[in-house]
């Protein structure tokens, strides 16, 4: 039998994209014909099968992709074919929504694949079932925590909140034999989540360092079958909603405050920096303290006019003791020591008196070697002066700061914070969560180092 070129071209990049020869036959014999894009996500999902650390997959970034397409081909034509007895939550937001996206994906998917569906349930003959869940307020997640599911697929995942995504997992667990449970999200930027998913998903992937999670990042032009109008609409938005739901970008959402921030051009890689020391640069700290909260440290420099964040410290639940030998470790790292630097801040906390004692938390900072000055704490400005230093690539600013990738918490933080709607000339004050998640400690650093980034020449 003579196969189409067509079909052989499918066939190649399939194979070349790890898809295995079953899952690819059981494509075929369905009639699916998965994208470039969406054949990564197939590969990814059955490498979980032995990858042991693999637990979550997601697809996400920009609408239009052929996401959730995608995922109930994998749940429905390879999944539920390849494991007997396979139990799959699939959960989308509002009953009429997920009801009627399954009833045309079923249709559009499964016309060669025996099954048998109902409202709630879709059934193969090899008695593995896809259950069909949906979720219009948070709540409505509680109906599916009695039982245990082999995969759960959450299409729109950043409508729902990391307490409740935390909730999901834990009923995804399996006794089923040489199978291994996993998750699979589909999502766009924004939404409930989208701090938790990017941290989850994009932060492992942009670093290289993926171990338990796997990403693919989905844009419209990844998907050849849109429909050309939904194209245009996509096309036709403005502001946050086109960078995020046509571009895929992930730094930007509604409310945001640091609208220009973007990965690719304000963070730079260590390899990437020179020797600053040898330049004849000048380096400056500035910390944000806490115990509770984070204590938070950057080390700074400047050169031609561009400000660099060079690294990061950040610990909770540690005495000052240990916060200075951190710091110090920090500096070491560069080459440097606390009286190479030619100044050291910190926010006005630091300097309130404790108790009858008279001691300040810079007095402990002292004993242990680092002499703090009073930041110029003034919020308004200095969020202001970090949104100059970023530019503006409409009026083709170019930007005037870099941050290394070392600054782990400030990457994931800074582009997360919104306006206060009280005051929509400030940032919106967030604290971390109980297990230190979020919050506005390590910004809060960074904007004392950038408002004293003019202020050297004062010796420790």
């Amino acid at each position: 039998m003579r196969v189409p070129p067509s079909t052989m071209r499918m066939i190649q990049a399939a194979k070349a994209s790890g898809i295995p020869k079953d899952s690819l036959e059981r494509f075929l014999l369905a009639g699916y014909v998965p994208q470039p894009k969406q054949m990564e996500f197939h590969a990814i999902a059955r490498a979980a099968d032995h990858i042991d650390e693999l637990e979550d997959i997601g697809y996400g970034g920009a609408r239009g992709g052929g996401k959730t397409h995608c995922g109930f081909a994998q749940i429905a034509i390879d999944d539920c074919q390849k494991f007997n007895g396979l139990s799959v939550l699939f959960l989308r937001e509002k009953s009429g929504s997920a009801l009627e996206s399954i009833s045309k994906l079923s249709t559009k998917v499964l016309p060669r694949v025996p099954h048998r569906p109902t409202q709630t349930v879709i059934s193969f003959p090899n008695s593995s079932s896809i259950k069909v869940g949906h979720f219009q307020y948070e709540k409505d997640i509680n109906q599916y925590l009695s039982l245990e599911y082999d995969v759960i697929f959450i299409e729109q995942a950043e409508q729902l909140s990391q307490s409740k995504l935390a909730d999901i997992k834990t009923v995804n667990r399996t006794s089923i034999e040489g199978f291994k449970p996993r998750m699979y999200y589909t999502f766009n930027w924004g939404g409930l989540s989208h701090a938790f998913l990017k941290k989850k998903f994009l932060e492992p992937y942009r670093a290289g360092a993926e171990t338990s999670t796997r990403f693919i990042p989905a844009t419209v032009y990844d998907n050849r079958r849109v429909d050309r109008f939904y194209l245009a609409k996509l096309q036709a938005l403005t502001g946050w909603k086109r960078k995020a739901w046509l571009d895929g970008d992930p730094d930007i959402f509604a409310g945001q405050y640091f609208e220009e921030f973007r990965h690719d051009k304000h963070v730079i890689e260590p390899r990437d920096l020179f020797d600053f020391a040898a330049a004849g640069c000048e380096f400056w700290i500035a910390i944000d303290y806490g115990y509770r909260h984070w204590t938070v440290c950057y080390l700074f420099t400047e050169f031609d006019g561009i400000i660099y964040c060079l690294d990061e410290f950040a610990a909770r639940n540690q005495l000052i003791s240990s916060n200075c030998e951190g710091i110090k470790e920090m500096l070491a790292r560069w080459g440097l020591e606390v009286e190479d630097l030619i100044n050291a801040v910190a926010g006005p906390d630091v300097f309130a008196t404790k108790g009858d004692s008279g001691e300040s938390f810079a007095d402990n900072f002292a004993e242990h070697g680092i002499y703090l000055r009073a930041a110029n704490a003034s919020r308004r400005p200095g969020w202001g002066k970090i949104v100059d230093l970023l530019g503006d690539e409409k009026q083709g600013i170019e930007p005037s700061l870099k941050i290394s990738s070392k600054c782990t918490g400030l990457i994931e933080r800074l582009p997360a914070l919104m306006h206060d709607p009280k005051n929509p000339e400030d940032v919106l004050k967030v604290n971390c969560d109980e297990n230190g998640e979020g919050g506005d400690d390590h910004p809060d650093a960074f904007r004392y180092g950038v408002m004293n980034s003019n202020n050297l020449g004062v010796t420790i």
